[in-house]
């Protein structure tokens, strides 16, 4: 029975890690969709680059400053109960692996190649797995502090918080120290609009994350016993309220539309084990108008050229999840209890801190070191001549 357990166990897990990977194809055609045609190669090889660059950081560093767990063993060690440990590498990879994929939408279309690997490998390798452990496997005793003091440790089931908030507000100081794209804000105030290249893109993007957020979360339990059907109701609860929100909110803007959902699924993934249902529709909803909001302030207001909105997306809409399921996931509101405000909102701050911080070190080293941004006749001509030397539809076809 033992070997019949752990063997479902490595399934539901690596099931799990399958469904993850294949929301690596949802970032890029979401990126593919939103940039410019002379963009889209880029996003596409940018997205599968940054990933194996992460498998390579996370397995030789990462996962070991986590977890305390290295794979510099025999075969024979590494196959104990199946396998799991390796099956859940992979799981936990693919949530690493989202931080670059999510700092990708924020920085596209004037970002040179190379030292976005490079800042894949330090941000993969080092700066979230070190906030990854203190959430996830009470590194240096915080989580036991904040139980002491609240009478509840920090709650982040999905990683509203560990993954998304993360990724988001490493994104803000890359975003800011690349600068706007050549063109977009003019001197006279007037801003220069670049609408989505292919709306059937963008929505297929934005498909496979929802579709692919379900094994995000409720595979989340990471073993079979501890699967959860609310789990994935609340992920429905929330993406259907995000989806409204932000259709309401962007008066019938598509790209509004297919990111709301997103929204709503980045704010309940911390909660979405102990929330009621209608909670988790209010969380949901929240986010896909938070995010409808700081996306036109930021891009309008402030002039801050995050191209996918990533930080109101995942920077805004994650921290808001982590604050929201220590109010949601109260007894008081209907949920399963468990869960304090102040610990979700300290560790919330720390996540942001640990993520800026990060962000601007390697971001502002690589700046000085090798630079980041293409340069002016680059970024006229597209990332995808410049990089690739090839555009995702030719001119014209060969005679032959």
């Amino acid at each position: 029975m033992e070997a019949f357990k752990s063997g479902g166990d490595v399934l539901f897990i690596l099931l799990g890690a399958i469904m993850v990977l294949a929301m690596h194809a949802g970032f890029a055609f979401l990126e593919v969709g939103t940039v410019r045609k002379k963009n889209q190669v880029n996003a596409l090889v940018k997205v599968l680059s940054d990933f194996a660059m992460s498998t390579l950081a996370y397995f030789f560093v990462g996962y070991s400053i986590a977890y305390g767990v290295n794979f510099f063993s025999g075969a024979e060690t590494l196959m104990a109960r199946n396998g799991f440990e390796l099956t859940r590498f992979f799981f936990l990879l693919t949530f690493a692996a989202a931080i670059p994929a999510i700092i990708s939408g924020g920085i596209a279309e004037r970002a040179k190649f190379h030292p976005q690997l490079a800042a894949t490998f330090l941000l993969v390798g080092f700066v979230y797995p070190f906030f990854e452990g203190i959430a996830w496997n009470q590194a240096f005793g915080i989580q036991a502090w904040l139980k002491a003091t609240f009478g509840e440790e920090f709650h982040d089931f999905a990683g509203s918080v560990v993954v998304h908030a993360m990724g988001g507000w490493v994104a803000l100081p890359a975003v800011l120290l690349l600068g706007p794209r050549h063109g977009r804000y003019h001197k006279n105030g007037a801003i220069a609009a670049h609408p989505p290249s292919s709306i059937p893109f963008l929505a297929l993007g934005a498909w496979i994350l929802i579709v692919g957020w379900f094994g995000f979360n409720v595979m989340s339990a990471q073993t079979l016993d501890k699967i959860s059907g609310l789990v994935a109701l609340n992920s429905l609860m929330a993406m259907v309220g995000g989806t409204l929100a932000a259709l309401v909110m962007g008066r019938n803007d598509p790209g509004f539309a297919h990111n709301g959902p997103l929204a709503g699924l980045v704010a309940v993934c911390a909660g979405s084990d102990v929330m009621h249902p209608m909670g988790a529709l209010v969380v949901g909803s929240v986010a896909g108008a938070l995010f409808v909001v700081m996306f036109t302030l930021t891009q309008n207001r402030w002039k801050i050229d995050d191209v996918l909105g990533v930080w109101p997306l995942h920077g805004l809409c994650g921290a808001w999840g982590g604050i929201a399921a220590g109010i949601f996931g109260s007894r008081a509101l209907g949920g399963l209890g468990g869960v304090a405000f102040m610990p979700q909102l300290i560790m919330t701050a720390m996540a942001i801190g640990v993520a800026l911080l990060g962000g601007t070190v390697v971001y502002g080293a690589l700046k000085a070191a090798l630079g980041l941004r293409l340069d002016q006749e680059q970024e006229y001509n597209g990332a995808d001549l410049s990089i690739h030397k090839i555009t995702a539809t030719p001119e014209r076809e060969a005679n032959w």
